[in-house]
């Protein structure tokens, strides 16, 4: 290799892509940090509240659209719901007609914690987030949706 040429490595290190990258990632893992602490506080690990949070307010979600929604696998949402099961938040409905599949299903138990630590949580994510406004949000809205329709 000549002498002041860069490797490839050397040139994707480059890329101008990348900063906005990290910047990205950082962020989640910013938000993930904090949302997170609060979630453990309510006594929930961010998964199930993620499952709970899903499902409250509705009369029940198929597995695939619960996945979709949550943004966990099949194979790791399928020990969540064991684990909600347990606790008698979550209950498994099969549904007429399809005796393949289930619904899952909060329990009223369920719905009381949906009731109790959603509106907690979204107060606590507000208290950093209130001063952002909202042409702000729109503006950083826009920009990660054209970020997501890249892939």
């Amino acid at each position: 290799m000549a002498k002041g040429s860069l490797t490839p490595a050397q040139k994707a290190a480059k890329e101008p892509f990348l900063p906005m990258l990290r910047d990205l990632a950082r962020a989640y893992q910013a938000f993930a940090r904090h949302s997170a602490v609060h979630i453990r506080e309510l006594g929930l690990t961010p998964p199930q509240f993620d499952v709970i949070s899903t499902l409250g307010n509705t009369s029940g979600m198929p597995l695939h659209r619960l996945a979709e929604k949550t943004l966990i696998t099949k194979g790791t949402l399928t020990g969540i719901l064991d684990r909600l099961e347990q606790k008698g938040l979550l209950r498994r409905e099969v549904p007429a007609g399809n005796r393949r599949s289930f619904i899952a299903v909060l329990t009223p138990e369920g719905e009381r914690l949906f009731n109790d630590t959603f509106p907690a949580h979204v107060a606590f994510l507000k208290a950093r987030l209130q001063h952002v406004g909202r042409e702000d949000m729109a503006r950083i809205r826009g920009a990660l949706q054209a970020l997501q329709a890249l892939f």
